[in-house]
């Protein structure tokens, strides 16, 4: 008897689980990429230092919002920067579709003396392919810190 008692309480217990009705936990958002219109990067970086970059960015609309940058090391001192987003997908709310420039602000430590190249991520052309807005900042001659 006792070995159909425990499998009995196993099944009447799982069926708990799976008749109870639980509430979408789907998540209401997703991150999209958002187009830079400008950057305002210095003339020159002094090594050691750290700058505050301030990135012009697009929002699409209302349901749009600023969650950060994506950076990425594609070289010693070449960086992609994608200003990132976050979209509301709940249908119950209404988005306005106006497009706004927002301005973030990017922190970038300056740690090599070579030449930086930051292509600013701005948009697909029309075949697709990312377009990037490009800067060079020399890094001016001072004495390194440690």
């Amino acid at each position: 008897m006792k070995k159909v008692l425990v499998p009995f309480i196993l099944i009447v217990a799982c069926s708990w689980f799976v008749s109870c009705e639980v509430d979408d936990d789907s998540p209401n958002f997703y991150f999209t990429a958002l187009k830079t219109v400008e950057a305002d990067v210095p003339e020159s970086f002094e090594f050691g230092k750290t700058y505050d970059i301030e990135v012009t960015y697009q929002r699409p609309n209302g349901c749009t919002f600023f969650e950060g940058f994506d950076v990425t090391n594609t070289a010693e001192t070449g960086r992609d920067i994608v200003v990132v987003g976050s979209v509301l997908t709940d249908e119950d709310r209404a988005c306005t579709q106006a497009v706004e420039e927002v301005v973030a602000t990017l922190k970038f430590n300056v740690i090599y003396t070579k030449d930086y190249l930051f292509r600013f991520y701005a948009g697909d052309d029309a075949d697709g392919n990312a377009t990037y807005l490009e800067y060079t900042i020399p890094v001016a001659e001072g004495e390194p810190t440690n």
